[in-house]
């Protein structure tokens, strides 16, 4: 479980001295609740992030508090890309939220023989759902495409109780022709 502190003070002064100390400022917040104000260790965040196996998961604050938050947000320095700051909203059982679920491809498509290039349109799809049927992704098979091709919203069938309010006729992933 990834643990965190909460921080007393928002100030600039006292931002750039965490930050210095290799924390990640984060913004915890959810509908109803009082907003939380926090801070990882930057490394130990990376590193939970990127092994997590699922969309929710746990943090734990030095109140003893254990919260199921999502990523929402986060902003990098243009220049070194080191990660600044980061949203994370609470997953609240039986409270409809708009979350934002990656999108993961299988297979090989047939268009790259006839040199296509795969391309990403939209890298997470914006959904309304309850955190308990929240997916985790969304696979989409492209081995079917060739240039030209485009995997679409409609294309996508979407789990019992997850809403999608985006227009049907966006493009997901495709196979472009390459240049």
């Amino acid at each position: 479980m990834l643990e965190g502190i909460i921080r007393e003070s928002t100030s600039k002064k006292e931002t750039k001295t965490l930050r210095r100390d290799g924390y990640l400022i984060a913004n915890i917040y959810g509908k109803g609740k009082e907003n939380i104000n926090a801070a990882f260790k930057e490394n130990e965040f990376i590193r939970y992030v990127r092994n997590k196996e699922t969309l929710a998961f746990d943090v734990k604050l030095d109140d003893g508090n254990v919260y199921r938050v999502v990523i929402q947000e986060y902003q990098k320095d243009p220049v070194t890309s080191r990660l600044l700051h980061v949203d994370l909203l609470l997953a609240q059982d039986g409270v409809k939220t708009y979350y934002q679920v990656p999108v993961k491809v299988v297979g090989t498509p047939k268009g790259l023989k006839n040199k296509g290039v795969l391309v990403y349109h939209r890298r997470r799809i914006k959904v309304k759902t309850v955190a308990e049927k929240l997916p985790n992704f969304f696979e989409l098979d492209v081995s079917d495409l060739d240039v030209g091709d485009n995997i679409l919203i409609r294309d996508i069938q979407f789990p019992e109780g997850v809403e999608c309010y985006i227009n049907p006729s966006v493009p997901v992933v495709g196979v472009v022709k390459a240049k």
